[in-house]
């Protein structure tokens, strides 16, 4: 299914290959829907990590929303590579961001799911975050005409979400490091009261 890939979506899953090298990068289709009417050519690329759970990545979002070269891919950390729960996230996240409007996405931005992230779990929002357990070289992406801004889609709790919207995004980031959460725990306790 790779070969379906815009030059950019492939410039997204070289740069994986490049920043884990030795692991496999598979790509899926998106969720069923309305999303092709707006990102036309979203894949979902996935790969396991070596020590913990797996990366879902968009590709095809750039292609969608780019301005003047720039644009955003969006990574979600899983405990695991097996749940179809995470291609329908990245799937509703580009359809969302690429709608325009108050749906645009950006560092600090904070989404409903309107469900656990995986059943069971109190986080059902996502704070759209610098991929810190990467490093910058994994947020920027080069591409053919212009860079992609690799963003992290944390999953946090309501109280979480609505403690970054009372102080600010540094506050919250402050917190959930303070607290040492592990990023893949679906059942974390939220670090808000």
């Amino acid at each position: 299914m790779d070969h379906d890939l815009t030059p950019a979506a492939r410039a997204v899953l070289e740069h994986l290959r490049r920043h884990f090298p030795g692991r496999e990068v598979g790509v899926l289709p998106p969720a069923p829907g309305p999303v092709r009417n707006v990102v036309p050519d979203l894949h979902i690329l996935t790969l396991n990590l070596p020590d913990h759970g797996a990366l879902y990545v968009t590709a095809g979002v750039w292609d969608a929303t780019r301005r003047d070269g720039h644009g955003l891919e969006f990574v979600l950390y899983v405990p695991t590579a097996e749940h179809e729960l995470h291609v329908e996230t990245l799937t509703m996240v580009a359809y969302h961001h690429a709608g325009g409007g108050d749906f645009v996405l950006d560092h600090g931005h904070t989404v409903a799911i309107g469900r656990p992230w995986i059943p069971g779990s109190a986080c059902d929002h996502l704070l759209v975050s610098e991929p810190y357990p990467w490093g910058p070289e994994l947020e920027v992406c080069d591409l053919p005409n212009g860079h992609a801004r690799i963003l992290w889609l944390l999953p946090i709790t309501k109280a979480e979400k609505q403690y970054r919207h009372a102080h600010d995004l540094e506050a919250l980031e402050q917190l959930l490091e303070d607290a040492g959460i592990l990023p893949t725990d679906p059942y974390r306790p939220s670090v808000v009261g």
